[in-house]
Protein backbone atom coordinates (compact mmCIF):
# COMPACT_ATOMS: atom_id res chain seq x y z
CA UNK A 1 0.00 0.00 0.00
CA UNK A 2 1.51 3.20 -0.67
CA UNK A 3 1.95 6.26 1.65
CA UNK A 4 -0.55 8.31 0.36
CA UNK A 5 -3.42 5.64 0.14
CA UNK A 6 -2.25 4.57 3.76
CA UNK A 7 -2.97 8.19 4.77
CA UNK A 8 -6.28 8.24 3.39
CA UNK A 9 -7.70 4.67 4.75
CA UNK A 10 -6.47 6.28 8.57
CA UNK A 11 -8.42 9.60 7.25
CA UNK A 12 -12.04 9.61 7.99
CA UNK A 13 -13.83 10.18 5.27
CA UNK A 14 -16.56 13.16 4.78
CA UNK A 15 -19.89 10.97 6.48
CA UNK A 16 -17.64 9.20 9.01
CA UNK A 17 -19.42 10.77 11.91
CA UNK A 18 -16.79 12.26 14.56
CA UNK A 19 -17.46 12.79 18.33
CA UNK A 20 -18.40 16.23 18.08
CA UNK A 21 -20.67 15.25 15.11
CA UNK A 22 -22.80 13.42 17.40
CA UNK A 23 -22.91 15.58 20.50
CA UNK A 24 -24.36 17.74 17.99
CA UNK A 25 -27.15 15.89 16.88
CA UNK A 26 -27.71 14.56 20.29
CA UNK A 27 -27.98 18.24 21.60
CA UNK A 28 -29.97 19.15 18.94
CA UNK A 29 -32.68 16.78 19.30
CA UNK A 30 -33.03 17.33 22.77
CA UNK A 31 -33.06 21.31 21.74
CA UNK A 32 -35.75 20.59 19.59
CA UNK A 33 -37.87 18.51 21.85
CA UNK A 34 -37.76 21.30 24.46
CA UNK A 35 -38.90 23.42 21.72
CA UNK A 36 -41.73 21.20 21.17
CA UNK A 37 -42.88 21.46 24.82
CA UNK A 38 -42.56 24.90 25.05
CA UNK A 39 -45.07 25.76 22.56
CA UNK A 40 -47.81 22.53 23.79
CA UNK A 41 -47.58 22.85 27.17
CA UNK A 42 -50.81 24.23 29.00
CA UNK A 43 -48.61 25.73 31.89
CA UNK A 44 -47.14 28.96 31.57
CA UNK A 45 -44.29 28.96 33.49
CA UNK A 46 -43.32 25.24 33.05
CA UNK A 47 -43.55 26.43 29.16
CA UNK A 48 -40.67 29.80 30.56
CA UNK A 49 -38.52 26.68 31.73
CA UNK A 50 -38.65 24.56 28.89
CA UNK A 51 -37.55 27.91 26.66
CA UNK A 52 -34.74 28.33 29.24
CA UNK A 53 -33.57 24.67 28.31
CA UNK A 54 -33.89 25.27 24.59
CA UNK A 55 -32.30 28.27 24.48
CA UNK A 56 -29.44 27.12 26.60
CA UNK A 57 -29.47 23.77 23.92
CA UNK A 58 -28.63 26.53 21.14
CA UNK A 59 -25.63 27.75 23.26
CA UNK A 60 -24.49 24.13 23.12
CA UNK A 61 -24.77 23.70 20.11
CA UNK A 62 -22.73 27.55 19.52
CA UNK A 63 -20.10 26.12 21.53
CA UNK A 64 -20.42 22.74 19.43
CA UNK A 65 -19.28 25.01 16.70
CA UNK A 66 -16.82 26.76 18.25
CA UNK A 67 -18.61 30.11 18.47
CA UNK A 68 -17.79 30.48 22.26
CA UNK A 69 -18.77 34.55 21.95
CA UNK A 70 -21.84 34.38 20.33
CA UNK A 71 -22.29 30.82 22.67
CA UNK A 72 -22.05 33.39 25.88
CA UNK A 73 -23.86 35.98 24.41
CA UNK A 74 -26.91 33.62 23.76
CA UNK A 75 -26.62 32.69 27.73
CA UNK A 76 -26.17 36.32 29.15
CA UNK A 77 -29.40 37.71 26.81
CA UNK A 78 -31.47 35.35 26.30
CA UNK A 79 -31.30 32.98 28.87
CA UNK A 80 -30.38 35.64 31.59
CA UNK A 81 -32.17 38.43 30.71
CA UNK A 82 -35.15 37.74 28.44
CA UNK A 83 -36.29 34.55 30.09
CA UNK A 84 -35.94 36.02 33.37
CA UNK A 85 -37.94 39.26 32.27
CA UNK A 86 -40.85 36.91 31.22
CA UNK A 87 -40.89 35.44 34.42
CA UNK A 88 -41.24 38.40 36.57
CA UNK A 89 -43.77 39.11 34.16
CA UNK A 90 -45.74 36.01 34.62
CA UNK A 91 -44.92 36.78 38.66
CA UNK A 92 -45.84 40.69 38.17
CA UNK A 93 -49.13 40.13 35.92
CA UNK A 94 -50.52 37.02 38.56
CA UNK A 95 -50.40 34.65 36.07
CA UNK A 96 -52.10 31.70 37.23
CA UNK A 97 -49.43 28.57 38.30
CA UNK A 98 -50.79 25.22 36.96
CA UNK A 99 -52.79 24.38 33.87
CA UNK A 100 -54.59 26.95 31.77
CA UNK A 101 -57.10 26.26 29.70
CA UNK A 102 -57.17 29.86 27.98
CA UNK A 103 -53.60 29.15 27.05
CA UNK A 104 -54.59 26.52 24.24
CA UNK A 105 -57.03 28.45 21.29
CA UNK A 106 -57.06 24.76 19.85
CA UNK A 107 -55.31 25.95 16.36
CA UNK A 108 -52.91 23.55 16.61
CA UNK A 109 -53.23 22.89 12.44
CA UNK A 110 -52.93 26.64 11.89
CA UNK A 111 -50.00 27.10 13.72
CA UNK A 112 -48.29 23.80 12.85
CA UNK A 113 -48.90 24.95 9.38
CA UNK A 114 -47.43 28.25 9.76
CA UNK A 115 -44.30 26.83 11.97
CA UNK A 116 -43.83 24.53 9.34
CA UNK A 117 -44.25 27.57 6.74
CA UNK A 118 -41.34 29.80 8.29
CA UNK A 119 -39.50 27.08 8.95
CA UNK A 120 -39.47 26.44 5.15
CA UNK A 121 -38.78 29.73 4.49
CA UNK A 122 -36.14 30.76 6.58
CA UNK A 123 -34.13 27.42 5.10
CA UNK A 124 -34.78 28.52 1.48
CA UNK A 125 -33.43 31.75 1.86
CA UNK A 126 -30.24 31.26 4.39
CA UNK A 127 -29.33 28.20 1.64
CA UNK A 128 -29.92 30.75 -1.12
CA UNK A 129 -28.25 33.57 0.68
CA UNK A 130 -25.04 31.43 1.59
CA UNK A 131 -25.08 28.54 -1.27
CA UNK A 132 -21.57 29.96 -2.45
CA UNK A 133 -19.88 30.93 0.27
CA UNK A 134 -17.18 28.96 1.52
CA UNK A 135 -15.67 28.95 4.93
CA UNK A 136 -11.40 29.15 5.54
CA UNK A 137 -11.01 26.33 8.23
CA UNK A 138 -7.25 27.08 7.68
CA UNK A 139 -8.27 30.92 9.04
CA UNK A 140 -9.10 32.52 11.53
CA UNK A 141 -12.09 31.44 13.91
CA UNK A 142 -15.16 33.53 12.54
CA UNK A 143 -16.96 33.04 15.93
CA UNK A 144 -14.16 33.43 17.93
CA UNK A 145 -14.47 36.45 20.65
CA UNK A 146 -12.12 38.44 19.24
CA UNK A 147 -13.10 38.72 15.45
CA UNK A 148 -16.81 39.04 16.71
CA UNK A 149 -16.60 41.39 18.98
CA UNK A 150 -14.38 43.13 16.88
CA UNK A 151 -17.65 43.05 13.70
CA UNK A 152 -20.50 43.67 16.90
CA UNK A 153 -19.37 46.24 18.93
CA UNK A 154 -18.45 48.89 15.94
CA UNK A 155 -21.36 48.09 13.22
CA UNK A 156 -24.16 46.64 15.97
CA UNK A 157 -24.07 48.97 19.24
CA UNK A 158 -26.83 51.08 18.26
CA UNK A 159 -29.60 48.06 18.22
CA UNK A 160 -27.88 46.78 21.36
CA UNK A 161 -28.78 49.89 23.29
CA UNK A 162 -31.95 49.73 21.63
CA UNK A 163 -32.89 46.47 22.77
CA UNK A 164 -31.92 47.49 26.19
CA UNK A 165 -34.40 50.22 26.37
CA UNK A 166 -37.05 48.12 24.66
CA UNK A 167 -36.44 45.31 27.51
CA UNK A 168 -36.57 48.27 29.82
CA UNK A 169 -40.01 49.72 29.03
CA UNK A 170 -41.63 46.24 28.91
CA UNK A 171 -40.72 45.51 32.63
CA UNK A 172 -42.01 48.96 33.97
CA UNK A 173 -45.21 47.59 31.54
CA UNK A 174 -45.20 44.48 33.70
CA UNK A 175 -44.96 46.59 36.77
CA UNK A 176 -47.78 49.19 36.02
CA UNK A 177 -50.48 45.81 35.15
CA UNK A 178 -49.26 44.59 38.22
CA UNK A 179 -50.33 47.86 40.02
CA UNK A 180 -53.75 48.19 38.18
CA UNK A 181 -56.66 47.53 40.66
CA UNK A 182 -54.46 47.23 43.86
CA UNK A 183 -55.78 48.46 47.11
CA UNK A 184 -54.52 51.79 48.15
CA UNK A 185 -52.95 51.70 51.93
CA UNK A 186 -55.04 53.55 54.64
CA UNK A 187 -53.61 56.80 56.16
CA UNK A 188 -53.51 57.96 59.40
CA UNK A 189 -56.07 55.22 60.11
CA UNK A 190 -58.56 55.73 57.84
CA UNK A 191 -60.70 53.33 55.58
CA UNK A 192 -58.29 51.98 52.79
CA UNK A 193 -59.37 53.35 49.45
CA UNK A 194 -61.45 51.52 47.10
CA UNK A 195 -59.73 49.61 43.77
CA UNK A 196 -59.61 51.37 41.08
CA UNK A 197 -62.16 49.90 38.89
CA UNK A 198 -65.40 51.12 37.26
CA UNK A 199 -68.96 50.98 39.20
CA UNK A 200 -70.79 47.58 37.26
CA UNK A 201 -73.92 48.80 39.22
Amino acid sequence: MTPALAAASATPGFLSPAGVEIAFVLVGIATLGAALVTVTTRQLVHAALWLIVALGGLAVEYLLLTAEFIAWVQVLIYVGSVVVLLLFGLMLTRAPIGRSPDADSENRWVALAVAVASAGALVWVVVDAFRTTWIDLDGPAQGSTKATGAFLFRNWVLPFEALSVLLLAALVGAIVLSRKGRTTAPVDGGPAAAPDREDTR
